[in-house]
């Protein structure tokens, strides 16, 4: 399950685990203008845990997600 809200400066996303136990903590992604955070609790620690991706990391990683094993670069088109 997802949601997807519209805030001011960012669109959330927010992915909840469902499948079998072990489950996972959610999911939070906001998507800016100029950067993607995906965000995660993390029971461990007690603490959120955030990376920061660049736009072209972030097409990067969906381009990537149905790809074989290999080693790619993506070629830029107008308006990239």
């Amino acid at each position: 399950m997802f949601s997807i809200e519209h805030e001011f400066d960012a669109t959330v996303v927010t992915l909840v685990d469902e499948g079998e136990a072990p489950l996972q903590e959610d999911i939070v992604v906001h998507s800016f203008e100029e950067c993607i955070t995906v965000e995660q609790y993390d029971p461990r620690t007690d603490r959120m845990q955030k990376i920061t991706l660049s736009i072209a990391q972030m097409r990067d990683l969906a381009a990537a997600i149905s790809l074989p094993e290999g080693v790619y670069s993506r070629t830029k088109r107008s308006g990239d």
